[in-house]
């Protein structure tokens, strides 16, 4: 059974920092393209950072010099370094993989100016 976790998430101000993690079981996080989504109130879910299985990478341009991805193949486990966090990072973040096959449930950030 294919299981994604994700954590870490929470209310934070304005100019700080957030680490989300994803953990997986029943597929692997080196198999397939990567990310990260969100979606805020009333908007479209969106990428944050992908990774294909190629190792081509997408930032969002609104994330760009703020956020980045790593993994952990050994912990199986993605996350997501934010910094210098704004209110209108404020979403549900969800982690993807497995070729964007497989979805977390999310977890909610929210940034307060």
């Amino acid at each position: 059974e294919v299981q994604l976790q994700a954590s870490g998430g929470g209310l934070v101000q304005a100019g700080g920092s957030l680490r989300l993690s994803c953990t997986a079981s029943g597929f692997t996080f080196d198999d397939g393209a990567i990310g990260w989504f969100r979606q805020a109130p009333g908007k479209e879910r969106e990428g944050v950072i992908c990774i294909s299985g190629g190792g081509n990478s997408y930032y969002a341009d609104s994330v760009k010099g703020r956020f980045t991805i790593s993994r952990d193949n050994a912990e199986n486990t993605l996350y997501l370094q934010m910094n210098s966090l704004k209110s209108e990072d404020t979403a549900v973040y969800y982690c993807a993989g497995g070729g964007m096959y497989y979805w977390g449930k999310g977890t909610q950030v929210t940034v307060s100016s």
